[in-house]
Formats: structure tokens, C-alpha cells, sequence
């Protein structure tokens, strides 16, 4: 610090406030600011000046670009609808999933639909594909009792439902287009109470006819529907099984449910009046690379792919005798062996594809043609390692028998060869509707995994590989789903009722209505019905683990 001169004057002592002191205490000059605003920060050598106000850090750029816009006013009709959604699942959905599912979906897709017309949108081809197919897949619980299925149905139908409501063409709209209906649940409620006073301050005079219309309707049926139940037995047996049973101690589950549906078609419907424009967000390109640098690394992958592929047609495909003397293995350890490692590396590579053509030389015509060939080849040799793994997981499962897990993977793998060979039309045809296909591919192979009932398939291979080998492992077919009776049913005694036992117990604990119930289960009640199995608990104690009559018993 520099000295002060002699002759500068002496710095004035602030005043201090004492006791009956003159005027007011000073205030310190760290406190003090200057009423112009043309200051410079505190604890300098100049002035004290006036703090500014910060101004709020604008929102980021994909937030401006894609957010929605404001929403039409509420209709009638879609306050309407969203109460019957809630009221459908309160009433349906508390005793289990079946035809319900679909019924509830149904004044949910009327409420979206009315709000879109509210809001001048217009359906588009691809937006019938999303909503049919969504609405298709609630077949699935309708039809299957395996609770496995169903859920994929329902996770995929959600999906498909929420992508149409955007209406979306890019990768990124697509994929968060899938989600996007859950960002419309907040604002969907609020938009529904706006628009609720707005209707209410508007029209009061109109709700007391309402009310008392309703009122004197719901009166006269539950009088007269009394007196006929309690007159007819046959129409009291009908009203049973049409109207649900519902009781004070239901409350504290159908209230949750009431709000679920009335807040999942709000949801719905304030997404198809103003959804998030995904799209609209700037997609930034990665920076291509040399051909060279580009092209080398994919190459050599290809050359690995070839290697091993040649080696796999000579294996798989060479007989029992060439796998034991190439490997000393059997067909069945060889092919346990190398299953999830293939499924692993035809997943790697669509990352590879997709990370290859962020990064392709896209100059001029022969850097196209370059790009083509090489991931073209790629997709070829990935198709020959897809059945290298189906063809493994078809000689597991004719040693060991089919499973859940089994028939999951194999599906998960036929799709992903499906995604293969989309990737290579793109190549040929121009990918612009690439992911539009994905995800139409999955929906599809979700619905078909469904309708195929894999419980069903995984009892009738087992039952083809006991009719073969007189093998077969009941332990683990006692836990399938009633949609597995039909398949079973044809085993031979005891067996039959062994794998059968537990199935029947659950199906004799059930009571489900109508609505709750799936074909699979109805069937399966009926099957047992004309052939009831036996319910000795020790039948199955008479049995080995493989399924055979044990000597001693």
C-alpha cells in the first residue's frame, strides 16, 4: 500500500449513535447505493453504487424450439370422455386385466380425438397406423392369460398411443414421441380445471337440469332393476355378471383408479391438442470423416464377421460328428456356449452402424457408394451371425426344452435380424421412413409374440420332446399360465395331472367377471371341466425330476 501525504486531510470518523445522541447512526458505506444505477461494484475506492437486478437465464434452445403451444379451450365432449375413462377403470379395473383394458382405452382415444379437431389437427396416415395398432394390442389381454405378454402388449400400446398424439418423423421425435404423453399429465389437469370454471361461470343455470335429469335416470334404473332381479332369477344372474360388484371397503382402490383414468385421458388429450414438436429440434450432424479414416476400421470388422461366419456354416452346419471332433462338445453345450455372445454382438452392431453413418464422408457420389458397400456387407454378415444364434438356441432347446426365458431371447433375436434387414432397404431405397419401420417392426412383433401365445408353445415343444424322449421337466410347466392347459392336457397320466394340478387350483381360486377374464383362461376352465385331474397331492411325489415313474412307487 502506497503512503498517504502529509498535507492530504485526515478521513472523517463516522458518526456513531450513543445514548441521547444527535441524528441518526451512520450507516456503513458498504451498505450505502447510489439512486442512478451508473455504479461500480462495492468495497473499491469510488462510490458504493446500486446493486442490478439479474435478469432470468433464458430457456435452452430445444425447450423454445419444442415446446408446445398453448392449448385450445376444453370441450364438453373430452371432459365428458375423460369422466366416463375414469369411471370405466374404478369400476373395471380393480379385478384384474382383460377385455377391460381395451373398453377403458376406448373413451381415452375419443377424448384425444376430440381435442385434436378442437385444435385443427388433422389424423395422418401414419398417426391411424400408431392408434389401430395400439388399440389392436390390447387384444392381448383379452385373448392371453400369461401375464408376461400382456405387460409387453400394454408397455407398447402406451407407446404406440403417445406416438400418435405427436406425430413425429425423426429419430428423436420418434423415440421420445413414445414417452412424450406422460409431459401432458400436469398440464392436462390443469387445462381441464380452466376450462371447467370457464364452462361453470358460464353456464350455471344449466347445471341444476343436469344434475336432476341424472339423478331421477340413475333412480329409475336401480329401483326397477331391483324389483326385475328380485321378480326373474335368469335377468338377476344377467345383471350380476354385466353390472361389477362394488362395496364401501372397495373405496380406497377404485378412488386411485378413478383418478388414473381421469388424469391418463386428460393426459391424452392435452397432448393431441398441443404436443411437443420433438422434431423441431435442431439435429446437429457429426463431422465426417475421411474415407480412409472412415472406411479401415469397418473393413476389418468385416473380415472378422466373414472368418467367423465361414467357420459357423462349417460347424453348425456340418453334422453331429464334425462339432464333436472340432470342439469335443455336443450339439447342445456347444450351442448353450455361444448363444448370448452372438445376441450381444448383433446388438453392438447397430450401435456400430448408427455411430458409421453419424460419421460418413457424405461429399460426393462415391462417398455414397463407399458407405453403401461397406455397412451393406456389414448387414449381410450380421444376417449370417442372426441364424448362427437361432440355429444354437433351436439345438439348446431340442436337448434341454423350451422356457419363457428361450422363447424371449429368440423372439428378441428374430426381431433384431428384422431391424437388419430394414437398415439395409434405407440403404437402397432411401432412409427417411427408417424409423417409422422400427418401430412398426416392434409393435408388430410385440402383437404376434402375444397372439402366439408363447406359454402355449413352450407346453406343446416340451409335450413333443417327452412324446420323444419320455422326458420332461413338470417342476417348471406347473408355473405356466392357464393359456399352457391346452397342450398339457394331451400328456398321458399321471403326468397330465401333475403339470396340471397347480393350474387348476389357481383357476378353481379365481372368480373373475367377464371382463377380467381372457379366452385363454375361459378355455382352459372348460377343458378342465370335462376332464377334471386328480388332485392327490402325492401324484406327483410318484415321479422322478425328468417326469418319469419312479420303480419304487
Amino acid at each position: 500500500m502506497s503512503d498517504q501525504s502529509s498535507d492530504a486531510p485526515a478521513a472523517e470518523e463516522p458518526r456513531k449513535a450513543t445514548p441521547g445522541g444527535d441524528g441518526p447512526p451512520e450507516v456503513p458505506a458498504a451498505m450505502t447505493r447510489k439512486a442512478d444505477g451508473e455504479g461500480r461494484r462495492p468495497g473499491g475506492t469510488h462510490e458504493a453504487t446500486s446493486w442490478s437486478v439479474p435478469h432470468p437465464l433464458p430457456p435452452p434452445a430445444w425447450k423454445v424450439a419444442a415446446e408446445p403451444e398453448e392449448a385450445a379451450p376444453l370441450r364438453p365432449a373430452t371432459g365428458w370422455a375423460a369422466l366416463a375413462t375414469g369411471l370405466l377403470a374404478a369400476l373395471l379395473l380393480g379385478d384384474g386385466l382383460g377385455a377391460n383394458v381395451l373398453l377403458i382405452a376406448v373413451p381415452a382415444a375419443f377424448a384425444a380425438y376430440i381435442a385434436a379437431r378442437a385444435a385443427g389437427r388433422r389424423p395422418h396416415l401414419w398417426t391411424l397406423v400408431w392408434a389401430v395398432g395400439g388399440l389392436v394390442l390390447l387384444l392381448v389381454p383379452a385373448l392371453r392369460d400369461a401375464g408376461w405378454p400382456t405387460f409387453l402388449a400394454l408397455v407398447t400400446a402406451l407407446g404406440l398411443g403417445s406416438l400418435a398424439l405427436h406425430g413425429t418423423r425423426t429419430w428423436r421425435g420418434t423415440l421420445l414421441g413414445c414417452v412424450g404423453v406422460f409431459l401432458g399429465a400436469v398440464p392436462g389437469v390443469a387445462w381441464a380445471w380452466r376450462g371447467v370454471r370457464a364452462r361453470a361461470e358460464g353456464s350455471r343455470d344449466r347445471w341444476g337440469p343436469v344434475v336432476r335429469t341424472g339423478g331421477i335416470a340413475v333412480g329409475l334404473l336401480v329401483v326397477f332393476g331391483a324389483l326385475f332381479a328380485g321378480a326373474d332369477a335368469a335377468f338377476a344372474d344377467l345383471l350380476s355378471g354385466l353390472v361389477p360388484e362394488m362395496s364401501l371397503s372397495d373405496g380406497p382402490l377404485r378412488l386411485p383408479l378413478f383418478v388414473l383414468g381421469v388424469v391418463g385421458a386428460l393426459a391424452a388429450a392435452h397432448t393431441a391438442a398441443t404436443p411437443w414438436r420433438w422434431d423441431r429440434i435442431e439435429n446437429t450432424p457429426g463431422r465426417p470423416r475421411g474415407r480412409v479414416e472412415w472406411a479401415i476400421p469397418l473393413i476389418a470388422l468385416n473380415v472378422l464377421f466373414a472368418v467367423f461366419n465361414v467357420i459357423q456354416l462349417t460347424v453348425l452346419f456340418g453334422g453331429y460328428d464334425k462339432v464333436l471332433g472340432e470342439t469335443g462338445l455336443s450339439y447342445a453345450e456347444y450351442a448353450r456356449q455361444g448363444f448370448w455372445q452372438l445376441l450381444v454382438a448383433t446388438l453392438l452392431t447397430l450401435v456400430v452402424i448408427a455411430l458409421a453413418l453419424r460419421w460418413a464422408p457424405r461429399g460426393a457420389a462415391r462417398d455414397r457408394t463407399l458407405v453403401r458397400t461397406v455397412l451393406g456387407t456389414l448387414c449381410a454378415l450380421t444376417l449370417v451371425v442372426v441364424l448362427s444364434a437361432l440355429r444354437r438356441m433351436d439345438l439348446y432347446v431340442d436337448a434341454y426344452g423350451l422356457t419363457r426365458l428361450r422363447v424371449s431371447v429368440a423372439g428378441i433375436e428374430l426381431w433384431l435380424g428384422l431391424v437388419v434387414l430394414l437398415i439395409m432397404a434405407a440403404g437402397i431405397f432411401g432412409g427417411r421412413r427408417l424409423p417409422h419401420a422400427v418401430v412398426a417392426s416392434a409393435g408388430a412383433a410385440v402383437l404376434c409374440f402375444g397372439l402366439a401365445s408363447p406359454d402355449a408353445l413352450i407346453a406343446e415343444q416340451n409335450v413333443r420332446r417327452f412324446e420323444r424322449t419320455g422326458k420332461i421337466d413338470l417342476s417348471y410347466l406347473q408355473e405356466l399360465s392357464a393359456d399352457a392347459v391346452p397342450a398339457l392336457d394331451t400328456l398321458p397320466e399321471p403326468q397330465r395331472s401333475c403339470a396340471l394340478q397347480r393350474i387348476a387350483e389357481d383357476l378353481r381360486a379365481e372368480d373373475d367377471p367377464w371382463y377380467a377374464t381372457s379366452y385363454g383362461a375361459a378355455r382352459a376352465r372348460s377343458l378342465l371341466d370335462e376332464r377334471p385331474v386328480d388332485r392327490d397331492n402325492g401324484l406327483c411325489m410318484g415321479l422322478d425330476s425328468e417326469g418319469r415313474v419312479r420303480e419304487a412307487y
